[in-house]
């Protein structure tokens, strides 16, 4: 960027040709129905690894009917447009199609399609299980991203309006035979920016039908995400009535007890913490891991592990002496 056009940056960019969110926008709805790829503005968009204009082509293999091409044109894209656990603003215009190719595209692949949507509508989130950052979704504003210049949050914005604008496409998805499309289903719905009341019962509903554990908390942090950036009040008093339930599956409680840690800022209850370092909820460390808000904090180990140390701990000047998910005693 050079002097000229560092001034008054980010402001003057607002709505210009530099803006993703004005570009994401501006795509015309039967652009991104007909999958006239080449149609969107790719050239204003570099990623970290050369221009844009080598995405539609990555796009077509997506959508094709080649099993093989379109396997290695899915590791691509998230090569290029997930760079280090970061997002880049050419991913910001891909969503649009992105999205409907998870729809309609080789049902093998939906999944992971899915979470490369919600990974370029969030911020860097790797290794953060606090209470503040597990359902963080904002960046920094003044973060920047090194391709382009412009504000990584520009490209959170711009990614989850195309996730609003395109809702009516992925309430389906809740009721895919595979799992892992639900709960990566749920992952991406939790970014949304709009008709979050609408979104919050459907996601309510379908965790009074869900029988998977990893799509029961997947839907209950999508539901808490969703309340904690939208503010509704009345979130907080739904996740402790799940976790204090002693009828809820453990799951369930577990995940409501991370989503009301979430929502809230008060110390922990005993009787929370209690459920968390029960040893009867290590079992559900490996069952829970696949679930996309913890799969991400500790990739070696268990997300969920990490999640409960760092929350129960955060803030106080304390260990838990009986930690259960302690490998032995230190040396």
């Amino acid at each position: 960027m050079d002097d000229d056009r560092r001034d008054d940056w980010p402001e003057r960019w607002v709505g210009t040709d530099c803006d993703v969110r004005a570009a994401v926008s501006a795509i015309p709805r039967e652009v991104k129905d007909q999958f006239r790829y080449d149609e969107a503005p790719w050239q204003r968009f570099p990623h970290f690894y050369g221009p844009g204009e080598e995405i539609p082509g990555l796009l077509s293999m997506l959508a094709s009917g080649n099993a093989e091409a379109a396997d290695k044109a899915l590791w691509q894209l998230w090569t290029s447009l997930h760079h280090q656990g970061g997002t880049t603003a050419t991913g910001a215009l891909a969503v649009p199609f992105l999205l409907r190719i998870a729809v309609a595209g080789r049902p093998e692949l939906r999944a992971d399609t899915l979470r490369l949507i919600a990974e370029i509508g969030r911020c860097q989130h790797m290794g953060d299980g606090s209470r503040e950052g597990l359902l963080q979704v904002a960046e920094e504003p003044l973060m920047i991203e090194g391709s382009t210049m412009c504000p990584v949050d520009w490209t959170i914005q711009a990614a989850r309006q195309a996730v609003t604008d395109d809702l009516r496409l992925l309430p389906p998805l809740l009721r895919d035979p595979d799992p892992e499309v639900r709960s990566m289903t749920a992952y991406v719905l939790a970014a949304s920016t709009g008709e979050v009341t609408h979104l919050s019962t459907a996601l309510r509903s379908r965790l009074a039908e869900e029988e998977d554990p990893v799509v029961r908390v997947s839907l209950i942090l999508a539901i808490a995400q969703l309340a904690r950036e939208h503010r509704d009040e009345h979130a907080p008093r739904w996740a402790r009535g799940l976790w204090s339930d002693p009828g809820r599956p453990p799951e369930v409680r577990i995940g409501a007890g991370l989503a009301w840690l979430c929502l809230v800022p008060d110390p922990v209850p005993n009787e929370l913490r209690a459920l968390l370092t029960d040893p009867g909820t290590r079992p559900y460390e490996g069952m829970l891991q696949p679930v996309p808000w913890l799969a991400w904090i500790d990739t070696t180990a268990s997300g969920l592990r990490s999640c409960i140390n760092e929350m129960l701990t955060a803030n106080l000047h304390e260990t838990l002496l009986d930690d259960p998910w302690s490998e032995g005693p230190s040396s």
